[in-house]
C-alpha cells in the first residue's frame, strides 16, 4: 500500500502530461488527492503498537546495503495523513481562477503547476515512509529541487533570489547529513548485533536502531551526530539557521508556503526523531542541552520577530521557527534519563502532535493571507481593516487559524503545546518557563493582527474593492470573500485542528506507544 501511495501521484502526473485543460488536470489531481486521504487513513487504521505496518523490504543496492524499505509507525502513520490532506487542500484551493487572467497562458502554466506538486506529494509520502537512510536521502532531496522550481517559477517579489536562497541553504544542509549517513552505515560494518553477528554495511534504519554503531565512540557519534543535525535543523528551521525562512515563504505563491510550512519544515523535525534520537542515543543524550537552548531561542526569537513583522505572510513564517523550537525542546529534554520515561514519552508524543498540528494551521493561514494578495495584491497587515463585514467568511477561519496556531484550548496547538512543555518540566524546568514565555507573545501578535484586520472602519486596497466585472464566462464576484473552493480546503485543515483539539486521543493514542519506543532506544 505504501509504495503505491507515493507513486500514484507520479503515475497520475504522467497521464497527466499530454492533458492541456486547466479544469482537467485539477480535476485529475483533487480526484487524486481525495484516494490519498482515503489510503492513509486506511493505513493508519493498521499501525498497532511495537513494529511497521504495510511494511516492504527488498534489497535496492545490495552491494552498498541500501534496501527499498518502507514501513508506517505510529510516528509516521499521522504525519503522512497530514500530509495527503494538505495536499487535497492545496488542490482545491487552487480551483480558483483570477478572472482576469490569461486563459491561455493560465492553462499552460496550469499543467506545470500540478504535475510539480503532484511530483511534490510522491516524495513527501515517500520521506515519512521510508525506513532507509538512503531512500530517506532521495526523498529528502527531490522535494528541494520540486520546492525551488515552485517558488521560482509561481512566486513574487524576488522570487528568484528567495528560491535560489531556499536550493542552496537546504540542499548543502542535505549533503553535510548525507556525510553522517555514511558515518553510520561505515560504522555498521565493523558493529556487531544483539547476537554478536557482524552487521554489516547498512543503511537499513531499523538495522542501524538495533545495532547503535557508534556506541562508546565519543568523538565519532558527536560527529555523526552533528552532521545529520545540521542537515535536519537548516530543514526544520532552527536558529542561526533559519534566515533562508521568511523570504522563501514571503515570495512562494501562496500553495507553495503552504506546503513547504506543512509538510516540507516536518521533514527536519520527523528526521530528528526517526534518526537522531534511535540511532545515536548516547551522542543525543550528551548534546541534549544543546538541543533544549537552540529551541528555546527559536521559540523566543522566532516570537519576538513575527511581533515585528507588518506583512502577514512574513509573520506567519517567523511563527514556524517558534512553534518548531518547541518541538526542538521537547525532543531535547527527551534525552535526560532523570527525567523519568512518562514524561519523555509525553514530550515526544507533543512534539509529534506539534508536527501535525502545524502542518494543518499554518498550511490554513498561509491560504489565507495568499487570498489577501489574491484579491488586493497585498498581505500587508495594514492594508487591511474592517474586514468582518465585507469578508466574513474569511475573517471567522482567519480567528480560528490564529487561535489555534496561539494554543486556544479545544484546536490542536493547545494539545500539542501543554503535552511539550508538561513533557520538558520536568527535565529542563528553566528552559521550558522561558519557552513558556514565547505563548504570550504569540498570543498578543495574533490578537493584534485580528483586530488590525478585522475590526475597525473599513479599508481595502484598490484591487479589492473595486466593482464587480465579467471577463468571458468568469464573473468577478462583488465580494473579495473566500470562494466555495478556498473556503473548502481552508475549512477542511482547521476541521482538523478541531478534531485534535476535541478528542486528542484520536492521534495520541496511536503516538504514544511509537514515542514510547523512541524513549527507549534514547535510554539504552
Amino acid at each position: 500500500m505504501l509504495t503505491a501511495m507515493w507513486v500514484a501521484p507520479l503515475a497520475v502526473a504522467l497521464l497527466l502530461v499530454p492533458v492541456t485543460r486547466r479544469e482537467v488536470l485539477l480535476g485529475g489531481w483533487v480526484g487524486l488527492a481525495v484516494l490519498e486521504v482515503v489510503l492513509a487513513v486506511l493505513a493508519w487504521s493498521s499501525v498497532v503498537p511495537g513494529g511497521y505496518a504495510h511494511e516492504v523490504s527488498v534489497p535496492w543496492i545490495p552491494a552498498f546495503g541500501v534496501g527499498y524499505h518502507l514501513g508506517l509507525d505510529g510516528i509516521s502513520a499521522p504525519l503522512v495523513a497530514m500530509t495527503t490532506l494538505v495536499f487535497l487542500a492545496v488542490a482545491l484551493w487552487s480551483l480558483r481562477r483570477d478572472p482576469a487572467a490569461d486563459r491561455d497562458a493560465d492553462e499552460r502554466r496550469a499543467r506545470a503547476y500540478v504535475l510539480l506538486f503532484l511530483g511534490l506529494e510522491a516524495v513527501s509520502i515517500g520521506v515519512f515512509t521510508a525506513l532507509d537512510l538512503v531512500l530517506f536521502f532521495v526523498f529528502f532531496d527531490v522535494s528541494i529541487v520540486l520546492m525551488y522550481f515552485v517558488i521560482a517559477g509561481w512566486g513574487s517579489g524576488e522570487r528568484g533570489r528567495s528560491a535560489l536562497q531556499f536550493f542552496l541553504y537546504t540542499f548543502v544542509g542535505s549533503l553535510v547529513m548525507l556525510l553522517g549517513f555514511l558515518s553510520l552505515a561505515v560504522a555498521a560494518g565493523g558493529a556487531s548485533g544483539a547476537t554478536g553477528d557482524r552487521v554489516g554495511i547498512t543503511f537499513d534504519i531499523p538495522a542501524l536502531a538495533a545495532a547503535d554503531p557508534l556506541a562508546g565512540r565519543g568523538v565519532a557519534g558527536m560527529l555523526t551526530l552533528a552532521a545529520i543535525g545540521i542537515g535536519l535543523a537548516i530543514k526544520t528551521p532552527v536558529w542561526p539557521l533559519h534566515t533562508w525562512l521568511p523570504p522563501a515563504h514571503t515570495d512562494a505563491p501562496a500553495a507553495g508556503s503552504a506546503v513547504l510550512a506543512a509538510v516540507l519544515l516536518k521533514m527536519g523535525t520527523y528526521g530528528f526523531v526517526r534518526i537522531a534520537l534511535p540511532l545515536l542515543p548516547g551522542p543525543w543524550r550528551a548534546a541534549a542541552l544543546v538541543a533544549v537552548v537552540l529551541g528555546v531561542v527559536s521559540v523566543l526569537w522566532g516570537a519576538l520577530l513575527a511581533l515585528a513583522q507588518r506583512d502577514l505572510k512574513r509573520l506567519v513564517a517567523y511563527t514556524s521557527v517558534n512553534h518548531m523550537g518547541y518541538v526542538l525542546l521537547a525532543l531535547g529534554a527527551a534525552g535526560y534519563a532523570s527525567a523519568g520515561s512518562e514524561a519523555r514519552v509525553l514530550a515526544v508524543t507533543g512534539a509529534t502532535v506539534q508536527m501535525v498540528s502545524h502542518g494543518v494551521v499554518t498550511g490554513a493561514l498561509f491560504l489565507l493571507a495568499g487570498t489577501l494578495r489574491d484579491r488586493g495584491g497585498t498581505s500587508v497587515v495594514a492594508a487591511w481593516s474592517g474586514l468582518a463585514g465585507p469578508m466574513p467568511r474569511f475573517s471567522w477561519t482567519l480567528a480560528v487559524a490564529a487561535f489555534a496556531s496561539l494554543g486556544l484550548p479545544g484546536l490542536s496547538g493547545f494539545v500539542a503545546e501543554f503535552s511539550m512543555l508538561a513533557g520538558s518540566l520536568p527535565a529542563v524546568p528553566v528552559a521550558t518557563i522561558l519557552a513558556a514565555l514565547g505563548l504570550a507573545v504569540t498570543a498578543g501578535l495574533f490578537v493584534r493582527a485580528l483586530q488590525s484586520m478585522l475590526l475597525g472602519d473599513r479599508h481595502l486596497p484598490a484591487a479589492a474593492d473595486r466593482p464587480p466585472a465579467r471577463t468571458g464566462m468568469f464573473r468577478r464576484p462583488g465580494s473579495p470573500d473566500l470562494r466555495v473552493g478556498e473556503t473548502a480546503a481552508v475549512g477542511l485543515l482547521l476541521a482538523a485542528s478541531l478534531a485534535i483539539g476535541i478528542a486528542p486521543a484520536l492521534v495520541t493514542s496511536t503516538i504514544a506507544p511509537a514515542a514510547a519506543t523512541v524513549v527507549d532506544l534514547v535510554s539504552r
